[in-house]
């Protein structure tokens, strides 16, 4: 897989940058690329991806000049831009036919505002099923993106310096307790046993996806933390803060983890450095080869009692179709086609990473590794990323300080959770249409 290991987009920074771009913005990037016959069908497609999967634009090249369907013209748009484009055009009914979209509240918003249109009985089910768009793709028992490649949320570890701090490397710490155990024989090693880089925030975003889960029975349960009906100053619901403190407390993080951003903070594991931390599934080919196979992959050590506690995260990028698409049957089998077997291959041909859907051939996987993690996130059961979920004022205010924060000693894990509450409850006085969105919501992610 070849990252760009330096380059982290926020997609909440995006948010921010977007006011002053318009739906024309960048459409001197579209390109049309087809075979199709003069009477076919013209459909639209903004897409994303390029800035985070280098390769995704001769597989998108590729899909649409062997369509014969379809003229389709597509644009590769800013990453700045991904999310008010798309509803600046939508709000004038000049949307593309298919678009881009970010998982949980990113495309959410859209559904609410009236820009997408459910996939159900457009695409064939076993189509949708099969992409993995996540649980949080729903809204009102309806689906609104199929997956494209997916994003899976990992603990990694170094598996020499397990091997060097008497560890047992082939085998992963999957409580809290061994966890602790694991970070004192390496700490009495010399190495710092686990952390990475939090300067820039985005390591407490990632922290939070998969430390709220210890202690949830659902996805809808943490959307009543930003609704009013359940409350982060209990204990149960600021916990992973408290773990964070822990960590902190007992010296086990770098020195170094406060003035590192996130993915050279990654790096540190790899070159050996740290002994664990927090990274994605699509780095795990770059990096898994680096260091000859040496790395580990987990998921986060248990300390919770919730149903969702000790599974694997799986996040996806996905596409769907816009509310005023000129012909949505159309668009509707375009996707379908982005989803057959040779469409598959190409994007791990181009990309050297893995499609969403299912029935990807995952033999062709070589590293050991990456099969292994493949296997345990993407064809195992999981559950989906819950920071997706956050709302945009949490996420600034309350999600990437409370951890900096904590991180720095400069709070503690139960004032976090003070923290977290006061934000979400100005948040829902400011916002009451979106809490009973979000309210509604809840009720699809619950199973």
């Amino acid at each position: 897989m070849r990252t760009r290991a330096n380059e982290y987009v926020s997609r909440r920074q995006a948010l921010r940058s977007t006011a002053a771009f318009g739906a024309g913005a960048a459409l001197a990037g579209a390109m049309p690329w087809t075979t199709a016959r003069a009477d076919s069908p013209a459909i639209t497609m903004w897409w994303w991806g390029e800035q985070e999967l280098p390769g995704l634009q001769a597989v998108v090249d590729e899909a649409v000049a062997g369509y014969a369907d379809a003229a389709v013209t597509t644009m590769l748009q800013d990453t700045a831009v991904v999310i008010s484009q798309f509803q600046t055009a939508a709000a004038a009914g000049e949307a593309p036919d298919i678009q881009f979209l970010w998982n949980g509240i990113y495309h959410m918003e859209s559904v609410w505002l009236g820009y997408l249109q459910p996939l159900n009985g457009l695409v064939a089910d076993q189509v949708i099923k099969d992409s993995s768009p996540t649980l949080l793709s729903n809204f009102g028992g309806q689906t609104y993106r199929l997956g494209w490649y997916p994003l899976p949320m990992i603990w990694i570890y170094n598996k020499d310096l397990y091997d060097q701090a008497g560890l047992n490397a082939d085998e992963a710490p999957k409580t809290w307790d061994e966890f602790l155990d694991a970070c004192d024989k390496l700490k009495s090693k010399g190495f710092a046993p686990v952390g990475g880089g939090i300067q820039d925030g985005y390591w407490g975003e990632w922290y939070f996806g998969h430390a709220l889960a210890q202690n949830a029975d659902t996805a809808g349960e943490a959307i009543d933390l930003f609704t009013g009906d359940r409350d982060f100053r209990d204990p149960k619901y600021h916990e992973h803060w408290v773990r964070l403190e822990e960590l902190k407390k007992l010296d086990f993080l770098n020195s170094e983890m406060s003035s590192t951003e996130l993915y050279p903070g990654i790096d540190l594991i790899v070159a050996g450095k740290v002994g664990a931390g927090l990274s994605i599934g699509s780095r795990l080919p770059a990096d898994s080869k680096a260091i000859g196979g040496r790395i580990g992959t987990m998921v986060m050590p248990v300390y919770g009692k919730g149903k969702l506690a000790g599974q694997p995260i799986f996040d996806s990028q996905g596409l769907g179709i816009s509310a005023v698409a000129t012909n949505p049957e159309a668009a509707a089998k375009f996707l379908e086609y982005m989803q057959a077997p040779a469409q598959l291959q190409s994007l791990h041909e181009k990309t050297g990473w893995l499609p969403a859907n299912v029935n990807f051939d995952a033999s062709v996987i070589t590293d050991a590794a990456v099969a292994d993690m493949w296997q345990r996130w993407g064809m195992s059961p999981n559950i989906p990323y819950l920071a997706n979920m956050v709302p945009g004022q949490f996420y600034e205010q309350a999600l990437l300080p409370a951890a900096q924060q904590v991180v720095e000693g400069s709070i503690t894990g139960e004032q976090a959770g003070e923290m977290a509450y006061n934000v979400a409850k100005e948040w829902r006085e400011f916002n009451p249409d979106i809490v009973e969105n979000y309210k509604k919501w809840a009720i699809d992610l619950a199973g």
